[in-house]
Protein backbone atom coordinates (compact mmCIF):
# COMPACT_ATOMS: atom_id res chain seq x y z
CA UNK A 1 0.00 0.00 0.00
CA UNK A 2 2.78 2.52 0.76
CA UNK A 3 4.06 2.13 -2.74
CA UNK A 4 0.95 4.26 -4.18
CA UNK A 5 2.56 7.41 -2.80
CA UNK A 6 5.73 6.72 -3.73
CA UNK A 7 6.79 8.81 -6.73
CA UNK A 8 7.49 7.49 -10.28
CA UNK A 9 11.58 7.70 -9.96
CA UNK A 10 11.51 6.09 -6.58
CA UNK A 11 9.10 3.03 -7.68
CA UNK A 12 11.57 2.94 -10.47
CA UNK A 13 14.66 2.89 -8.37
CA UNK A 14 12.79 0.25 -6.36
CA UNK A 15 11.84 -2.11 -8.92
CA UNK A 16 15.44 -2.44 -10.39
CA UNK A 17 16.56 -2.78 -6.82
CA UNK A 18 14.21 -5.98 -7.00
CA UNK A 19 11.20 -5.07 -5.61
CA UNK A 20 8.75 -6.63 -8.28
CA UNK A 21 5.70 -4.85 -6.51
CA UNK A 22 6.93 -1.17 -7.52
CA UNK A 23 6.53 -2.01 -11.61
CA UNK A 24 3.25 -3.13 -10.98
CA UNK A 25 2.12 -0.15 -9.02
CA UNK A 26 3.75 2.16 -11.90
CA UNK A 27 1.57 0.08 -14.26
CA UNK A 28 -1.42 0.57 -12.09
CA UNK A 29 -1.24 4.31 -11.93
CA UNK A 30 -0.41 5.11 -15.58
CA UNK A 31 -2.20 1.96 -17.52
CA UNK A 32 -5.28 4.02 -18.45
CA UNK A 33 -3.41 7.15 -20.32
CA UNK A 34 -0.90 4.44 -21.77
CA UNK A 35 -3.67 2.27 -23.06
CA UNK A 36 -5.96 5.13 -24.16
CA UNK A 37 -2.71 6.80 -26.29
CA UNK A 38 -2.33 3.49 -27.95
CA UNK A 39 -6.21 2.94 -28.98
CA UNK A 40 -6.66 6.06 -29.95
CA UNK A 41 -3.94 5.40 -32.57
CA UNK A 42 -5.36 1.46 -33.82
CA UNK A 43 -8.76 1.97 -32.49
CA UNK A 44 -8.51 -1.77 -32.31
CA UNK A 45 -9.05 -2.87 -28.56
CA UNK A 46 -7.05 -6.71 -28.94
CA UNK A 47 -4.11 -4.87 -30.87
CA UNK A 48 -3.76 -1.78 -28.20
CA UNK A 49 -3.70 -5.05 -25.46
CA UNK A 50 -0.89 -6.83 -27.46
CA UNK A 51 0.76 -3.29 -28.00
CA UNK A 52 0.39 -2.26 -24.35
CA UNK A 53 1.79 -5.51 -23.40
CA UNK A 54 4.98 -5.29 -26.08
CA UNK A 55 5.50 -1.87 -24.25
CA UNK A 56 6.24 -2.96 -20.70
CA UNK A 57 8.05 -6.15 -21.61
CA UNK A 58 10.67 -3.26 -23.64
CA UNK A 59 10.10 -1.19 -20.21
CA UNK A 60 11.19 -4.37 -18.08
CA UNK A 61 14.30 -5.18 -20.40
CA UNK A 62 15.21 -1.44 -20.14
CA UNK A 63 14.92 -1.40 -16.22
CA UNK A 64 16.48 -4.47 -16.27
CA UNK A 65 19.56 -4.14 -18.20
CA UNK A 66 19.99 -0.98 -16.11
CA UNK A 67 19.89 1.25 -19.38
CA UNK A 68 17.37 3.71 -18.21
CA UNK A 69 18.36 7.07 -17.79
CA UNK A 70 15.25 9.48 -17.79
CA UNK A 71 15.18 9.80 -14.02
CA UNK A 72 11.58 12.10 -13.30
CA UNK A 73 10.14 11.51 -15.97
CA UNK A 74 9.05 7.72 -16.75
CA UNK A 75 5.54 8.55 -18.08
CA UNK A 76 6.76 10.69 -21.27
CA UNK A 77 9.49 7.69 -21.86
CA UNK A 78 6.82 4.98 -21.65
CA UNK A 79 4.50 6.89 -24.14
CA UNK A 80 7.58 7.13 -26.26
CA UNK A 81 8.14 3.54 -26.03
CA UNK A 82 4.59 3.02 -26.74
CA UNK A 83 4.45 5.92 -30.15
CA UNK A 84 7.12 3.69 -31.73
CA UNK A 85 5.80 0.30 -31.03
CA UNK A 86 2.41 1.85 -32.68
CA UNK A 87 4.64 3.39 -35.42
CA UNK A 88 6.07 0.31 -36.16
CA UNK A 89 3.24 -1.46 -36.23
CA UNK A 90 1.83 0.58 -39.24
CA UNK A 91 5.24 -0.01 -41.17
CA UNK A 92 5.24 -3.33 -40.74
CA UNK A 93 1.49 -3.40 -42.16
CA UNK A 94 2.28 -1.06 -44.76
CA UNK A 95 -0.59 1.46 -43.94
CA UNK A 96 -1.15 5.07 -41.87
CA UNK A 97 -3.48 4.88 -39.91
CA UNK A 98 -5.71 6.91 -41.94
CA UNK A 99 -6.27 4.19 -44.50
CA UNK A 100 -7.73 1.75 -41.54
CA UNK A 101 -10.98 -0.56 -42.71
CA UNK A 102 -13.00 0.04 -39.47
CA UNK A 103 -16.26 -1.67 -39.22
CA UNK A 104 -18.25 1.93 -40.00
CA UNK A 105 -15.99 1.72 -43.62
CA UNK A 106 -16.85 -2.02 -44.29
CA UNK A 107 -20.79 -1.25 -43.86
CA UNK A 108 -20.14 2.17 -45.83
CA UNK A 109 -18.73 -0.25 -48.69
CA UNK A 110 -21.47 -3.07 -48.67
CA UNK A 111 -24.13 -0.22 -49.18
CA UNK A 112 -22.49 1.81 -52.24
CA UNK A 113 -22.31 0.93 -55.88
CA UNK A 114 -19.94 -1.79 -56.48
CA UNK A 115 -18.25 -0.12 -59.72
CA UNK A 116 -18.31 3.31 -58.06
CA UNK A 117 -16.90 1.80 -55.01
CA UNK A 118 -13.86 -0.03 -56.69
CA UNK A 119 -13.55 3.02 -59.00
CA UNK A 120 -13.31 5.42 -55.51
CA UNK A 121 -11.19 2.83 -53.65
CA UNK A 122 -8.74 2.47 -56.94
CA UNK A 123 -8.49 6.86 -56.94
CA UNK A 124 -7.99 6.23 -53.13
CA UNK A 125 -4.99 4.01 -52.78
CA UNK A 126 -3.32 5.98 -56.30
CA UNK A 127 -3.74 9.27 -53.89
CA UNK A 128 -2.38 7.55 -50.56
CA UNK A 129 0.28 5.62 -52.96
CA UNK A 130 1.62 9.17 -54.39
CA UNK A 131 1.33 10.60 -51.07
CA UNK A 132 3.22 8.08 -49.29
CA UNK A 133 6.00 7.77 -52.28
CA UNK A 134 6.00 12.11 -51.50
CA UNK A 135 6.18 11.68 -47.36
CA UNK A 136 9.49 9.06 -48.19
CA UNK A 137 11.14 11.65 -49.79
CA UNK A 138 11.22 13.69 -46.53
CA UNK A 139 14.08 13.85 -43.65
CA UNK A 140 12.66 10.87 -41.28
CA UNK A 141 12.62 13.66 -38.51
CA UNK A 142 10.51 15.89 -40.29
CA UNK A 143 8.31 12.70 -42.14
CA UNK A 144 7.84 12.14 -38.14
CA UNK A 145 6.67 15.23 -37.36
CA UNK A 146 4.14 15.50 -40.34
CA UNK A 147 3.04 12.02 -39.54
CA UNK A 148 1.81 12.65 -35.85
CA UNK A 149 0.10 15.81 -36.78
CA UNK A 150 -1.70 15.60 -39.88
CA UNK A 151 -2.18 11.37 -39.25
CA UNK A 152 -2.16 11.42 -35.78
CA UNK A 153 -3.61 14.16 -34.63
CA UNK A 154 -1.47 14.92 -31.89
CA UNK A 155 -0.45 18.24 -30.62
CA UNK A 156 2.86 19.78 -30.68
CA UNK A 157 3.45 19.35 -26.57
CA UNK A 158 2.58 15.57 -27.54
CA UNK A 159 4.70 15.65 -30.15
CA UNK A 160 7.46 17.04 -28.27
CA UNK A 161 7.38 15.11 -25.33
CA UNK A 162 7.16 11.75 -27.70
CA UNK A 163 9.91 12.71 -29.87
CA UNK A 164 11.82 14.18 -27.18
CA UNK A 165 12.45 17.79 -28.56
CA UNK A 166 11.10 21.08 -27.57
CA UNK A 167 7.64 22.60 -28.95
CA UNK A 168 10.09 24.89 -31.05
CA UNK A 169 11.77 21.98 -32.80
CA UNK A 170 8.73 20.30 -33.79
CA UNK A 171 7.17 23.39 -34.87
CA UNK A 172 10.47 23.88 -36.90
CA UNK A 173 10.55 20.67 -38.22
CA UNK A 174 7.11 20.49 -39.22
CA UNK A 175 7.74 23.79 -41.24
CA UNK A 176 10.47 22.79 -42.82
CA UNK A 177 8.38 19.45 -43.91
CA UNK A 178 5.99 21.57 -45.60
CA UNK A 179 8.53 23.80 -47.15
CA UNK A 180 9.95 20.41 -48.61
CA UNK A 181 6.67 19.42 -49.76
CA UNK A 182 6.02 21.47 -51.65
CA UNK A 183 9.03 21.35 -53.59
CA UNK A 184 9.26 18.00 -54.13
CA UNK A 185 4.91 18.22 -55.28
CA UNK A 186 6.42 21.43 -57.62
CA UNK A 187 9.55 18.81 -58.92
CA UNK A 188 7.13 15.96 -59.08
CA UNK A 189 4.02 17.57 -60.78
CA UNK A 190 4.55 16.65 -64.38
CA UNK A 191 4.42 13.21 -62.91
CA UNK A 192 1.44 13.55 -60.37
CA UNK A 193 -0.63 14.80 -63.22
CA UNK A 194 0.22 11.90 -66.15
Amino acid sequence: MANLVLPDAVLVKNYIGGDESALSTLIQRHQSKIFGFIYSKVNDRDLSDDIFQDTFIKVIKTLKSHSYNEEGKFLPWVMRIAHNLVVDHYRKAKKMPYQRDTEEYSVFNYMTDNVLNIEGQMISEQVASDLNKLLEELPEDQKEVLVMRMYQDLSFKEIADLTGVSINTALGRMRYALLNLRKIIEKNQIILTN
